[in-house]
């Protein structure tokens, strides 16, 4: 009972993985990370409110979102699971800035090409910039999580000439 239809697969190792995984609110600590509104964050800051007559302990959560740098916040109760966002930190090279395009060309110490980080904003792009344009080699660590990614930070060395 032959098919002429080619089944597809992707060859992805991430296909099928999730982007993010349940804990107990209670479980929760300073500098963790959770999801607040759909946005993967680290916590800054937890308060815990005693139980009531009728009711469970509630914790209040404070949280930065790693990508726009915005302070969250959320109430829940103490025996609510959370979303904990996956992440994942990666270092490369930079081998050139697109400031036309906006992106950052690069490579992973495999050897992989990367063409699809934007540059960063603010003193990080200013920093970054400056130290790439006088020839100095560039390490950048890449964060991803929820199906976003960012350069974060960046490491400077000067160029060993041979």
């Amino acid at each position: 009972m032959g098919s002429d239809h080619d089944d597809e697969f992707r060859n992805d190792s991430s296909a099928g993985a999730s982007l993010t995984y349940p804990i107990q609110c209670s479980a929760l600590r300073k500098n963790g990370y959770v999801v607040i509104k759909d946005r993967p964050c680290k916590i800054v800051e937890i308060s815990t409110s005693q139980a009531g007559k009728h009711g469970h302990a509630k914790v209040h959560l404070f949280g930065i979102d790693i990508f726009k740098g915005v302070t969250l916040d959320i109430l829940s109760s103490s025996t609510h699971s959370m979303d904990i966002p996956v992440i994942r930190c990666e270092e490369f090279v930079i081998l050139d800035i697109e400031t036309d395009g906006g992106f950052l060309s690069l490579i992973s110490q495999n050897g992989v090409p990367k063409d699809d980080v934007k540059i960063p904003e603010g003193d990080l792009r200013v920093d970054m910039m400056s130290d790439f344009r006088n020839g100095k080699d560039i390490v950048v660590t890449v964060i991803a999580a929820m199906g976003e990614e960012a350069a974060v930070s960046y490491k400077a060395e000067h160029k060993i000439e041979f």
